[in-house]
């Protein structure tokens, strides 16, 4: 009987849970810097980097999770890496990326002057106000309308790093869910 790190040929495989800490530092790190270089690319172009453009670079969270999870099952082969460990490897990855690019965000607006954060609020107020003006008016709701601008005039460093880590780790777990049980086998 030969112990579960080895494989019939003799060669030490590594465990399944030494392989879901590497690659998940390894991909969540990854992914996690280039959201950030998105960001500063952003910003050195002269885009709002905290606008909707900013989607643009955490769209690569959801494919890293996949990869993520792919390497698992080619790093402990033959052995199946089960459901459990491929669900944590992608995870991980997500939950990296999420705390990476929700530090940058807030880096990036601590560094930024609060001419570039009136400039996002803006920015932001005309969506709401164009996304207002599409509804029926039957569905209108005047005052609903105006909280809905307040809440974005009154925006703040923290608001905007939390919406990006909820949606970097949304995005990596809706992606990550599916292929973390695809992947099992």
């Amino acid at each position: 009987m030969l112990p579960a790190n080895t494989t019939p040929s003799g060669l030490e495989t590594p465990s399944g849970s030494d392989a879901v800490g590497r690659l998940a530092l390894r991909f969540g790190v990854g992914v996690g810097v280039l959201c950030s270089l998105w960001l500063l690319f952003l910003q050195l172009t002269g885009n709002n980097p905290f606008g909707p453009k900013q989607l643009l670079g955490q769209l690569f969270v959801p494919f890293a999770v996949i990869a993520s999870q792919w390497m698992l099952r080619r790093t402990v082969a033959p052995v199946l890496p089960g459901v459990g460990r491929s669900l944590a490897v992608g995870g991980l990855t997500a939950l990296l990326a999420a705390l990476i690019a929700a530090g940058s965000v807030w880096s990036l607006a601590h560094g930024v002057d609060e001419k570039a954060l009136a400039r996002n609020r803006a920015e932001m107020v005309e969506i709401l106000r164009v996304q207002q003006r599409e509804t029926p008016k039957e569905k209108r709701n005047a005052r609903l309308e105006t909280q809905q601008v307040q809440r974005v005039e009154e925006l703040s460093i923290r608001d905007l790093a939390m919406s990006t880590f909820t949606r970097v780790l949304l995005l990596g777990m809706v992606v990550g869910l599916p292929s973390g049980i695809f992947f099992r086998k």
